[in-house]
Parts: C-alpha cells; sequence; structure tokens
C-alpha cells in the first residue's frame, strides 16, 4: 500500500469529509444549558461547525478539505472543495461560533482538543498565498485569535498534563497548537506552550508505555514525544528522546510498534483504535525525521509507521462511527512535513 500522499488519494479523503462537514445528524452536542432558551439544534447553534457527528470533528473535516486544496488546487474534485469552503468560511458564520463562544457556559467547551484543531484549520488557512485563500483566513482570523487567548489563559492555570490517550490529552493540544503559533508569528502563544511542554514533560524518562486502552485515538507516549520535538532544539530534543524511551532501539516497549486491533468498526469507541493507528504512524514518521539517519530507532520508527498505515488506512470508511473523523488522521499522517 502506498503512503504517498497523491492528487488521487488526497481527492479519496476530500470526498470522505465532503460527504459529512454539513451533515447534521446524528450530532453528539458539547453543550451546556443554562435553560430552556438554549435547547437547540446543532446548525442553529453552530452554523459554521455543525456537521461531522461533533464539533471538533467538523473543525478537522474542514482542516482536511483547505489542506488538500492548498496542495492539490487543480486535482480531482477541487471545485466541489472549493465551492465549499466559499460558502462556510464566511464572516457571518464565524461571528455566530463567537458569540457562542462567549457564552459563560461555553468556559470549557471543547477543551483543549477543539482549540487545537480550530488553531491548526487557522494555521493552514494563513498559508494560502491565493486570494480565496486569504479571504477565507481572514474570515476565520477572530475565532483563531479567540482560541489563542484561551490557551494564553488556560495553560497557566494548567497545573498537570492530562496524559489520556483521547481529545483531553494536553501534548496533543500543544503541538497543534505550536504550529499555529509557528504560522501565525505568535512568540507569546509559542513560549508558554514550550513552558507547559517542558514543565509537563521535560523531565521524564523511562517511558512504560501502559497503552493502548480500549478507546485510546492518541499514543500518550508518542503524542508527547511529538510534542517535544516540537518545542525542544534538535540536539536537546535526541537526548530527552533517548532518556524517554531508552529502548527504542531494541523495539521496546513492544506495543508502540505493534498496530492495534480493532473488533468492532461500528462501535464509536472501539473505532478510536484505528486512530490510534493513525496517530502512531504521524508522531514515527515525524519522529524518524528528527533523528540522524544512521540512528537504528529511525529505521524502526519508519517500519512502524507503515505497518500502522497499513493496519487502517483500508478503514477509514465504510462505517460512520469512523468515516466522520478519521479521515482527517489519514492525512496527517501522509502530509505532515509537505509545506
Amino acid at each position: 500500500m502506498t503512503h504517498a500522499l497523491t492528487p488521487e488519494i488526497a481527492s479519496q479523503l476530500a470526498a470522505i469529509a465532503l460527504g459529512h462537514v454539513t451533515r447534521e445528524y446524528p450530532h453528539k452536542l458539547d453543550h451546556v444549558m443554562a435553560g430552556p432558551e438554549d435547547v437547540k439544534g446543532p446548525r442553529e447553534l453552530h452554523p459554521l461547525f455543525h456537521g461531522s457527528f461533533d464539533w471538533h470533528s467538523c473543525v478537522h473535516g474542514h482542516w482536511l478539505l483547505a489542506r488538500t486544496l492548498r496542495l492539490f488546487p487543480g486535482g480531482p474534485g477541487a471545485a466541489q472543495v472549493r465551492a465549499l469552503l466559499e460558502a462556510q468560511l464566511t464572516g457571518e458564520k464565524v461571528a455566530a461560533e463567537l458569540t457562542y463562544l462567549q457564552r459563560p457556559s461555553s468556559r470549557g467547551f471543547e477543551r483543549p482538543y477543539g482549540w487545537a484543531w480550530l488553531l491548526l484549520l487557522a494555521a493552514e488557512l494563513a498559508r494560502y498565498d491565493t486570494e480565496e485563500g486569504r479571504r477565507w483566513s481572514a474570515a476565520l482570523a477572530p475565532l483563531g485569535d479567540a482560541f489563542a487567548e484561551r490557551f494564553l489563559e488556560f495553560l497557566p492555570r494548567a497545573t498537570y498534563p492530562v496524559r489520556a490517550g483521547a481529545h483531553t490529552n494536553t501534548a496533543f493540544a500543544l503541538a497543534l497548537a505550536l504550529e499555529y503559533a509557528a504560522v501565525k508569528g505568535d512568540a507569546r502563544l509559542s513560549r508558554r506552550c514550550a513552558e507547559a511542554a517542558r514543565a509537563w514533560y521535560g523531565r521524564d524518562e523511562d517511558c512504560q508505555a501502559w497503552e493502548p486502552s480500549q478507546d485510546d485515538f492518541l499514543s500518550p507516549a508518542l503524542t508527547e514525544a511529538e510534542c517535544m520535538r516540537r518545542v525542544l532544539p534538535g540536539p536537546e530534543f535526541r537526548g530527552w528522546f533517548a532518556r524517554f524511551l531508552p529502548r527504542a532501539a531494541q523495539g521496546e516497549p513492544a506495543t508502540l510498534f505493534l498496530p492495534a486491533t480493532v473488533s468492532d468498526r461500528s462501535d464509536g469507541k472501539i473505532a478510536h483504535l484505528d486512530g490510534l493507528n493513525l496517530s502512531r504512524a504521524w508522531c514515527w514518521r515525524s519522529l524518524a525525521a528528527a533523528l540522524p539517519g544512521g540512528d537504528p530507532v529511525r529505521a524502526r520508527a519508519l517500519d512502524a509507521a507503515a505497518r500502522h498505515l497499513d493496519a487502517s488506512l483500508p478503514h477509514i470508511a465504510g462505517d460512520y462511527m469512523g468515516e466522520h473523523w478519521l479521515a482527517s488522521f489519514a492525512l496527517l499522517a501522509l502530509s505532515d512535513g509537505a509545506d
């Protein structure tokens, strides 16, 4: 199976996202109701991000579309993607999302996973050098600014990291926020994310990698390593990584090198494990690129990435429990470093 992102593969991933980013139901809301006036449906609450089963999946579905279009502007299906982004990324819809965010009961809305994906979408749009891309980027910018401010306000209060393999994972959120900060030139956000990462993870050693759990879609171990790769200068990172996974050259802990088994893809939580395989592939590929060519861990990392992709790339569509989000993680693994 090819692991290169081609225009054809990008088009296939975009077609999956086009099938759900405006599909309102079924839907799982992250919504606190302060009174009966808050009993509303997804489209009324979120005129922009009401599809894809939940808010954060809709955000990264839009990221998938924006990224595939930027990388392959003349590829198959590009016209449909362009039309959808033009219809969705408007000042009016972004303003409605901001209004929702400003509700007192929305303080913890989508923290930190949805925050991070919104910043990655904003970063992707900021990379465009076309008139339409600049228009979409300007439209979304106020929402990106709002979530960047939420990170800045929250991180000093976040005494401890969250090492779970799902939405609350703090290393994944920092990694995406750092990418936004780099693209946007936000030195304050970059500094605060780096300070948090060093405080939370800088002294970690000999990771035992007690994973996967039944509903992981992120590797607590590898996502932490990927976060630290973005924070630490090359030599410092390699020293930290050697302490964090000191037996990686021997393929230990073995669980990090073996794809997870997915027993029931119609079960939304168990289907998370396909996401684990894809996000591990993303991490292993990125970590391999940060290691010297002769480092024995590099070859093991690339082999592990390939095996994880082979295990789950064939299953990103077919059941809506995975279809509404897995293509984004496939694209993350296949296109990271493409800029």
